[in-house]
């Protein structure tokens, strides 16, 4: 196949401004050049018949741990591509592999580890910067995180991680912590994204984390407070704060684990398409069918157990990660929270490219896009995944 000049034919196009039957779709070195019905030929184009299943933009999963049996704190560049093999078979295109709480040489290795790997990344997901997800957490939230690393945001320690690795996009942590806005604002200051979680924040801790850049909350419910008390007042906690700052993006592990059906329809209910962002928080089980697992490094990270459709720890006293996939992320919110196909979609795509400033590039059919490209079946079930106009998983071919 010719990878510089396609042309999908026949599908069924999810666009921002509806679904187009019999839809074509035109890509030339990597960029959709083209949008239109069947039957308008693009001559010299390699055709691909759709065969009218959907074309959707590719999934952009911005916290993900790891897949088809490998993390992404493993420590080795085939790790890394392993794992964004494994989750475009499930119509990824786009990804922020995300770290856990660990050491301060153990995260440089993996900012390391990271640029190598990116630079060879050709036959999976694409990675688009990396995620750090603490290691400055409030202890009594911080879930399966390991609980000898966590600590308070140390100016020097950043400043050193941040010098040392141009591919940070967010950085998660709790904002009540000491020192924990200065860290926001710098991040800011760097383009790094802050994101609350782990944390024991109040309302009033994350409404003033937000006027320093805290936009996003991780996992919204997981690992943080909603109402509680106080010598016997009640306070809101940071589950009303992002119902309550319109302008808070939240992201969700729609897994229909870690939040049911009823909370899948109000965070979609009170926060819409536009603010939620779907993620996977997949662990190293995601893609693979093993009941025994490890969360993090695979000689030095937590054993866990892989029942009812999740990870969790041996003791069964917390989640350990989620084992889904994109694909069963839009599915429930059709299936288990009665949301549109094109509101699913957006908030697998669109939304979580908009909340890391890629909209003018991915999460999206239109002209002038990159060309991450998914064709997928009623059920959700992907055909075939096209990342930058190069097909990287093709079903027919398994």
């Amino acid at each position: 196949m010719d990878q510089q000049f396609i042309q999908i034919v026949n599908g069924k196009l999810i666009t921002p401004s509806g679904i187009v039957d019999s839809g074509s779709i035109t890509i030339r070195d990597g960029v959709i050049i083209d949008i239109g019905r069947t039957g308008n030929a693009a001559p010299g184009a390699t055709i691909i018949d759709a065969e009218g299943n959907y074309v959707s933009p590719g999934f952009v999963d911005i916290h993900v741990h790891g897949g088809g049996g490998y993390d992404f704190m493993d420590g080795h560049e085939l790790a890394f591509l392993k794992i964004a093999e494994t989750h475009a078979r499930f119509g990824t295109t786009a990804m922020l592999p995300t770290t856990l709480t660990s050491g301060r040489e153990e995260l440089l290795h993996s900012l390391h580890i990271y640029e190598e790997a990116n630079r060879k990344n050709k036959t999976g997901a694409q990675f688009i910067g990396m995620h750090l997800e603490g290691p400055y957490f409030a202890m009594n939230q911080r879930g399966a995180q390991d609980p000898l690393y966590i600590r308070d945001p140390d100016p020097d320690e950043y400043r050193e991680v941040l010098a040392a690795s141009s591919s940070i996009r967010r950085w998660s942590a709790a904002p009540e912590l000491p020192g924990a806005l200065a860290f926001g604002d710098y991040l800011c200051s760097k383009g790094v994204l802050p994101a609350i979680a782990h944390t024991e924040a109040i309302f009033e801790d994350a409404e003033k984390a937000f006027h320093h850049g805290y936009s996003l909350i991780t996992h919204l419910y997981s690992a943080m407070l909603g109402v509680t008390r106080k010598n016997a007042f009640r306070y809101a906690g940071v589950i009303e704060s992002a119902y309550l700052i319109d302008e808070m993006d939240v992201e969700i592990i729609a897994d229909g684990v870690h939040l049911p059906a009823p909370l899948l329809k109000l965070v979609h209910k009170i926060k819409g398409a536009g603010r939620t962002a779907l993620i996977t928080d997949a662990m190293r089980a995601a893609g693979t069918n093993v009941t025994e697992s490890v969360l993090g490094n695979i000689s030095s990270g937590l054993n866990v157990i892989v029942e009812d459709g999740v990870a969790k720890l041996p003791d069964r006293s917390s989640f350990a990660g989620s084992v889904a996939t994109a694909d069963r992320l839009v599915r429930n919110m059709m299936q288990l929270a009665g949301v549109s196909l094109m509101e699913s979609i957006q908030m697998m795509s669109a939304t979580p490219a908009r909340i890391m400033g890629l909209q003018e590039r991915k999460g999206t059919l239109r002209v002038g896009m990159d060309a991450d490209i998914i064709l997928f079946d009623e059920d959700i079930d992907v055909k075939k995944t096209f990342v930058n106009g190069a097909l990287v998983f093709d079903a027919a071919d398994q």
